[in-house]
Parts: structure tokens; sequence; C-alpha cells
């Protein structure tokens, strides 16, 4: 059932559009420094329009990333999942934050999503410890708020 005024549309060319840019092949030194598209144009969904995707859609993200990349089937999954489902769950306090408020937030979510990820890695013997991991919540979080006026652009909300 469609609710009115979800950008559906919007949505699913967002995500495939964020997935692209996750997997544009870059020189090692700039892809070392991309942050988790996808994960914030999810997070952005999940905070603007919870009922036009939701964790569906986060899951459906993840998978497509664990395809492409050639992850553990389910690690960006399980990680994106459990960011949309914080997302979610604090989308009617994040809508009156200052930008800075929910930058803070994403950072948050972008920190857990790399611990998520980061575990699997150990836990499943593809350890990366470089720490050069822990830019993309920064960098993330310092590209909410120009995330943020992007997509708002796409759509109007209710």
């Amino acid at each position: 059932m469609s609710w009115p005024g979800e950008p559906r549309k919007m949505l699913a060319l967002t995500m495939l559009l964020a997935l692209g840019m996750q997997l544009l092949p870059l020189p090692v030194w700039l892809a070392i420094m991309r942050p988790a598209f996808l994960v914030l144009v999810v997070l952005y969904w999940c905070i603007a329009a919870p009922r036009a995707g939701g964790i569906l859609v986060a899951w459906i993200a993840g998978l497509a990333l664990d395809i492409t990349k050639g992850a553990v089937l389910g690690q960006h999954a399980l990680a994106v999942c459990l960011v949309a489902y914080i997302a979610i769950s604090f989308h009617q306090r994040l809508r009156n934050q200052t930008m800075l408020q929910q930058s803070l937030f994403v950072f948050a979510m972008l920190a857990l999503y790399e611990v998520v990820v980061w575990t699997i890695d150990g836990w499943t013997g593809h350890a990366v410890n470089s720490p050069w991991r822990w830019i993309h919540p920064m960098l993330g979080a310092a590209l909410w708020p120009i995330v943020a006026l992007a997509l708002g652009r796409t759509h109007t909300a209710r």
C-alpha cells in the first residue's frame, strides 16, 4: 500500500545513485576517503520518509552492497538495517534538530555502521586494521548538511 506523499521513485533513484557512487572506481588514496554514501542516503530517507522504505529498503541496499563488494553476505545488510532502525525510531525528534545536532547523530550512526562491519570482518578473518576506516564517519557527518539539502530538493516533505 502506498501512503500519500511518499517519494518511492526518488528513494529508489537516489539509492541507485548512492550505490553507484559507493562502487565508483577511485585511486587508492581517494577511495580511503570515500564516505558511506549508501548509508547516508538510507539515513536521510529513514528520517525524512520512514514509511517510504524503512528497514526493508535498508536491507536490500545492504545486500546490494554485500554482493557488489564481495563481502560476507548480510554483513552490510545487518549494519545498514541497525542504523535504519535507530534512525526510524528517532525520526520525529531528529526532524526538529539543528543541522549540527543531526550531523552528530549521523556521526554516531556511521560509527556504529563501521563498528558492526569491522566486527564481522574480524570474526570472519577479513580484518582490516587500518585507522583510515574511522575517517568515514567524520566525513559523512561533515557531508550530512549537503546530503540532506540535496536530497530534500528531490521531494516535497509532508
